[in-house]
Formats: C-alpha cells, structure tokens, sequence
C-alpha cells in the first residue's frame, strides 16, 4: 500500500491538470507577495510586480521569457518570490552551463542592488551572502530535478531496450530450434521416406503377388503424399512461418509505418511494394526493418534513419541506413546473433545481407530476396 502511493503522486504529477494548479498556485503566491506592498508603491513598481507574477503563467513554455519579465520587479524591489521561481524554471530546462551562470549573475546583481543602491557597508557582507543563496539555491535545485528526470528517462528507456532485446533473444532461440528441424526433417527424414517410396515402387513393379502390388502401390502413395507434406513444413519453418507461444498474427508489410513510428527515432519510410507478396517475404521484409532500427537505436542514438523497401519484377530489395550517433550510447547486453541470424533468413529465402559502416559514419543493412518462392 505504501508504494502505490508514490506511485499515484508521480502519475498525477505528470498530468497537464496538475501542472496548470501548480503554475496557479505559484502565481498566487507571487501575487500575495506584492499584493501586501502595493499601497505603498508607485504606479510604474506595481505594474512591474503584476508583469512580474503574469510571467510565471508561461514559465514551462517560456522560461526566458518568464524570467526577463520578472528581472525588472526585482530591481525595483517590488517582489522576492517570482524571481527564484523563474530562475528555477529557467534551470530545470537549460543544461547549457554558460547561461545559467549568466542568469544567476543578473539575479545576484539585482537582488544585492535594489533601486541600484550599494548596501551599508555595515550589512555588506550579509546581503552578499543573501543574494549568493537567492540566485544559487534555485538553480542548484532546477539542475537536480533536471538530473533526475534525465536519469529516470535514461532507466526507462534501459529497461525497455533490455526487455526488448530478451524478447528477440527469445524468438531468436526458436526460429534457431525450428530451423535446425527443419533441417533434420529435409536431411534425414525426408531422405528416408524417399527411399520408402522408391523401394515401395519397385517392389509394386516386381511383385508376381497383386495383393503385394496393391499394398505396395498404397505405400508408395503415402509415402509421395508424406514428402510433398514434409517439403511444405519445411518450407514453413525455414521461412519462420511456424507459430510461437504468441497468439498474435505475424507481422506484415503493413505494420511497417507503426513499427518505424513507435521505434523512438527520427526515421523516415519510403515504402514501394506489391500488396500480394507472400507471407514468408512479408515477414522477412519486417523483421529486416525490425532489426535495422533495433540496432540504430543501439549504437547511434539520436541519429536520423531513412528506411527504403522497394521491389521489381525480380526481387525485394530492403535497405535502413543511419547516420552517425548524436548522442551517448547505452551499453546493452547483447549476444551479437541479430545480423547473424537475418543473414540466414535472408539465404534461406534465396537472398543475401550487406551490411558496412558508411564512410562519412554511420551504417548501412541491405537486404535482397527473390520474389520468388525459395525452394528446398
């Protein structure tokens, strides 16, 4: 029970409601800080202080904004809570040093000069102290809460590349397990039934017997039937057509776009296929693109990603290049069988994988296959 608490704190704080009653409660608690004063000031420190409190509506949108209309309020000395408030905005959105340490100068400068008048020197070195802490105390705390928001973006997206990569390992080990049957049943079953049924035939030939005949002539024919059925199975695991424990139907080319949009990356689709492909190619066009944006997302996050599928009489040709990473990469555990095993779903449909880092940076996967159905 008590963590479902936190839990429900953290999901209300994400919500635009939350954030409009913050922005108002902060506004109102501004304008009660000059609400109090304004009898006693002028025409110009009141519009000041009243410009100074609207500025804190668009302090998420408009943080600079926000804070170059509350300097002035300061100056004067007509408000002390809605400068901090916008520096701290200011700090939460900013991860450029340099201007943060530009902005907390301005608020140490206005806040130690107000009417731009030198403190006694009697109560210097105090109010040094007081305008230290009033500008440095808001951006130490917009840089944690900065900090923390990036750590718990960069976690999350850990967690869900690793649960994705486990995932894949598990689909990888199954179709390793279906093609490595599909193989013992084409290499050792289906040669066996082909000399059943050619043993089967001769002795039907032979046979001085009819009844031997019939028997051997009802042998071969399901012996025939069994290898036409046993060619379609393997056809169907080498291609990975065989169901997992996933109920879900098999990826087409259609799902391509919501694959590339739910990807994370700035990539572009430019897709050109027949709608009557069959579904071994279909499936191996997704996972191709699958894999290619996988591993962009790997090792160069942040860069942008053109994925093309284009087809002719003749074969499919899928091609995901990447530029270089414009951002820091994350270390994921990896057991470096993703290209390795697409190569092979690529060859057992006839085609072949190129994959090379691009000369200005980047990466490049091809991947071409007949249209024609592969045969075993």
């Amino acid at each position: 029970m008590t963590r479902l608490v936190p839990r429900a704190v953290e999901r209300l704080s994400g919500t635009r409601g939350f954030a409009v009653v913050v922005d108002l409660t902060l506004a109102a608690a501004a304008f009660v800080d000059v609400a109090v004063s304004i009898p006693s000031w002028s025409t110009i420190e009141t519009a000041l202080a009243l410009i100074a409190v609207a500025g804190l509506l668009v302090r998420r949108r408009l943080p600079w904004v926000s804070f170059a209309l509350v300097l002035p309020g300061l100056v004067v000395d007509s408000m002390t809570i809605a400068a901090p408030i916008a520096l701290y905005s200011v700090a939460v959105r900013t991860r450029r040093i340099p201007l943060l340490v530009v902005a907390g100068a301005v608020t140490f400068g206005c806040f130690l000069l107000p009417d731009w008048q030198l403190p006694a020197m009697d109560f210097l070195a105090p109010a040094l102290l007081y305008a230290l802490m009033y500008a440095a105390t808001p951006i130490a705390l917009g840089a944690l809460v900065r900090t923390h928001r990036e750590l718990s973006d960069r976690v999350a997206e850990l967690s869900l590349a690793r649960e994705t990569e486990r995932a894949r390992e598990r689909q990888d080990v199954l179709r390793r397990e279906r093609v490595r049957i599909s193989r013992e049943m084409h290499d050792v079953v289906s040669h066996q039934v082909s000399l059943v049924a050619v043993q089967a035939g001769a002795l039907q030939v032979s046979s001085p017997d009819p009844e031997s005949r019939r028997i051997a002539g009802v042998i071969r024919s399901l012996a025939v039937r069994t290898l036409d059925e046993l060619r379609q199975m393997v056809g169907v695991l080498r291609a990975d057509g065989a169901r997992t424990d996933s109920a879900e139907p098999q990826p087409t080319v259609d799902d391509l776009p919501r694959l590339v949009r739910e990807s994370g990356l700035e990539a572009e689709l430019d897709i050109s296929l027949p709608t009557d492909l069959a579904p071994p190619l279909q499936r191996a066009v997704y996972r191709t693109v699958q894999e290619g944006l996988t591993n962009a997302r790997k090792h160069a996050p942040g860069a942008r990603v053109q994925v093309t599928a284009t087809a002719d009489t003749a074969a499919i040709d899928i091609v995901i290049e990447n530029d270089a990473a414009t951002e820091r990469g994350i270390h994921l555990p990896s057991s470096g069988t993703g290209l390795l095993g697409l190569r092979e779903r690529a060859e057992l449909l006839g085609g072949h994988l190129d994959a090379a880092a691009r000369s200005g940076g980047g990466y490049r996967l091809r991947v071409t296959i007949p249209r024609r159905d592969s045969e075993h």
